[in-house]
């Protein structure tokens, strides 16, 4: 759900872009943060996986 909702916002970020500048820093921006919807899917996953040994 996250990485949904973030993947919308980023493209409504580009949409509402000014100018080049500020349409890259949007990038980074967006760029860092579904890196950091992946990472933590995958740190919820791993979670999820060493809870079933126990």
């Amino acid at each position: 759900g996250l990485t949904a909702y973030d993947t919308q916002r980023i493209k409504g970020m580009y949409y509402e872009a000014d100018s080049a500048a500020v349409a890259g820093k949007k990038a980074v921006m967006g760029a860092l943060s579904l890196y950091l919807d992946f990472i933590n899917m995958f740190m919820f996953l791993l979670q999820f996986m060493g809870n079933q040994r126990s």
